[in-house]
C-alpha cells in the first residue's frame, strides 16, 4: 500500500475515531474511500475532508453546514468561496457560542447564590448531630 492510502484502522488510528465513525461519515457522501473488494482505503482527499468534518464538529456545526462547505471546494476546485463561506459559518457560530455562554455564566452564577444560601442549613443538621 501507498503512503497514499490508508486502511479504516489505520485512519481510525490517526484522527482517534472509530470505524463506524467512518462509515457513518461515509454512508453520508462526506467520504469516499476507494473500494478493494470489502476494504475500504482512504486517500489524502478522504484525510484532507476527515480533519474539515471533525474540526467542524468540534467548532458545532451540523453535517449539512460541513456538507455544504465542503462541496464549495469541490464544486469551484478553489478554496476562496470555501473560505468566505467557513468564515461567515464561523463568525455566526462564534456568536452564537458565545450567547450560550453568556447563559450558563448566568445559571452558574444562580446556583452558586443558592447554594450560598442553603450551606449554612444544610450544615446545620450535621452540626446538631454532632
Amino acid at each position: 500500500m501507498t503512503n497514499d492510502l490508508m486502511t479504516i484502522r489505520t485512519m481510525c488510528d490517526a484522527f482517534d475515531v472509530t470505524p463506524r465513525t467512518l462509515r457513518f461519515y461515509e454512508a453520508k457522501e462526506l467520504l469516499f474511500p476507494v473500494r478493494e473488494g470489502t476494504k475500504r482505503l482512504f486517500t489524502k482527499r478522504d484525510r484532507a475532508r476527515l480533519t474539515l468534518i471533525l474540526r467542524g464538529k468540534r467548532f458545532g456545526f451540523s453535517l449539512e453546514d460541513i456538507r455544504q462547505l465542503l462541496d464549495l471546494y469541490d464544486r469551484d476546485g478553489n478554496d476562496l468561496a470555501q473560505k468566505r463561506a467557513a468564515y461567515d459559518l464561523a463568525m455566526k457560530r462564534l456568536a452564537e457560542m458565545e450567547t450560550e455562554r453568556a447563559a450558563l455564566d448566568t445559571a452558574i452564577a444562580e446556583l452558586k447564590g443558592e447554594l450560598a444560601e442553603n450551606a449554612a442549613v444544610v450544615a446545620e443538621p450535621a452540626r446538631n448531630a454532632a
